[in-house]
């Protein structure tokens, strides 16, 4: 299934994309369903009757006619993954890892597939990162490789927007990675069985039109698997964590010269069965305080 998190009037809930239509499927999932979550830790007579609802209903809104918004509305953990294609690793001057370069985006820089995304006040250095996401459906601690596919829950898309000089002012990369509004992710969360290969995933993000990425999941040094195995020796998965795996070469700041968004640039970020996200940069305003 293809769950998504939308907008309708005054409501938000949880629905199933179906063609060009989205089923909601609160009567299945109970009236406060309004997040992918729902549906991964729903019981699994709830799960089968979501899957039958969107199987076999025609009616839902238009996809025209929502919003969508971000399928995991607040992970409990986001992790990401730093230089895992070569490309990448290339542009960047860097060695490859010998184990996955692990670090956190703050939760609060969730946002949806249609979002806007702000240039800070305090840095002009805002760039771009297409791609892949996991998303965990299934509690798992010390997950090896071969069974790691029994806690994923999903996959989605997802833009790791990084304010550059703010990234590389310090070792670990949080603070460069967590800004409001810099976590863009959906455009819904594809469940697995509708992709044969997480592994084998063609993956493009386009500015303004221009492709700046192109490649496929198959080039990750560190495939989804062994990324469940890794992070899970360390601590327990739970549902609604989300993984970014990493981003192909081609971001703004590996061209000569560097090529950082401003307000009005638009990014596309797509994944071969997964859709696509496509978010709008504008200034963030100002930094005064926000308090309350």
């Amino acid at each position: 299934m293809k769950l998504a998190r939308f907008e309708y009037g005054d409501q938000v809930a949880l629905g199933a994309v179906v063609g060009d239509r989205v089923v909601d499927l609160r009567d299945c999932l109970g009236a406060d369903a309004a997040d992918a979550v729902d549906y991964l830790t729903a019981e699994p007579a709830a799960r089968r009757a979501a899957e039958e609802l969107a199987g076999s209903a025609e009616s839902g809104h238009r996809l025209d006619e929502v919003r969508l918004l971000a399928p995991v509305r607040r992970p409990p953990k986001f992790l990401a993954i730093g230089l895992n294609y070569a490309d990448h690793i290339a542009e960047s001057g860097q060695e490859v890892p010998k184990s996955p370069l692990v670090f956190n985006k703050q939760t609060s820089c969730v946002t949806g597939p249609v979002a806007d995304i702000e240039l800070p006040v305090a840095s002009n250095q805002l760039d771009y990162e297409g791609e892949l996401g996991v998303v965990i459906g299934r509690r798992g601690r010390h997950v090896p490789r071969d069974r790691a596919k029994e806690v994923i829950g999903g996959y989605l898309v997802i833009d790791d927007v990084s304010v550059r000089d703010w990234q590389l002012a310090q070792p670990t990369w949080t603070m460069g990675k967590s800004w409001d509004t810099h976590g863009p992710i959906g455009p819904w969360l594809t469940t697995p069985d509708e992709i044969d290969d997480a592994g084998d995933l063609d993956l493009r993000t386009w500015v303004n039109g221009e492709l700046r990425q192109s490649s496929n999941t198959k080039n990750l040094v560190f495939g989804p698997e062994l990324l469940v195995e890794h992070l899970s020796t360390v601590f327990t998965l739970e549902p609604g964590d989300i993984i970014a795996t990493g981003t192909p070469g081609g971001v703004g700041f590996g061209m000569s010269p560097p090529r950082p968004l401003v307000p009005g640039d638009v990014v596309k970020v797509e994944i071969q069965g997964l859709g696509a996200i496509e978010n709008t940069v504008v200034g963030e305003g100002d930094d005064s305080p926000r308090i309350g």
